[in-house]
């Protein structure tokens, strides 16, 4: 991971500066806060990445004198099929429904949304 935290620093500069000689020249909101969230949003991958790096140590991926067969063994764990995505796709279609229609449908889809994005959440917290 130390590869992908090294990319998205760069990103992260990239945007960190651009967002400032933005801010600084052309004195328009808007642009300068997309490049600050864009700014932020690659600073955050690229400290996940380094998280994950300073954690699991490096992979074979990281070294330049590694082979194909020093990454087998088992990839990761691959959740079976779940009914939560759909609550919350419905959740989220109802609460979207309530804001033009009511009060009332807006409350409902958002206990929908909120059930849907808590199954997903701890779906496979025992596991």
């Amino acid at each position: 991971m130390k590869a992908e935290a090294m990319l998205f620093g760069g990103v992260a500069l990239f945007f960190g500066g651009s967002a400032a000689l933005y801010g600084v020249w052309s004195q328009d909101a808007t642009g300068t806060t997309a490049l600050v969230v864009a700014f932020a949003m690659a600073a955050l991958v690229s400290f996940f990445c380094l998280i994950q790096y300073r954690r699991g140590g490096s992979r074979p991926q990281d070294r330049t004198d590694a082979e194909v067969a020093d990454g087998a063994g088992p990839v990761a764990f691959f959740p079976d099929e779940s009914p939560w995505p759909i609550v919350t796709a419905l959740g989220f279609a109802v609460t979207a429904g309530g804001v033009v229609y009511g009060l009332w449908l807006f409350l409902i889809g958002l206990g929908v949304l909120a059930r849907g994005v808590f199954g997903m959440v701890f779906q496979y917290a025992r596991r």
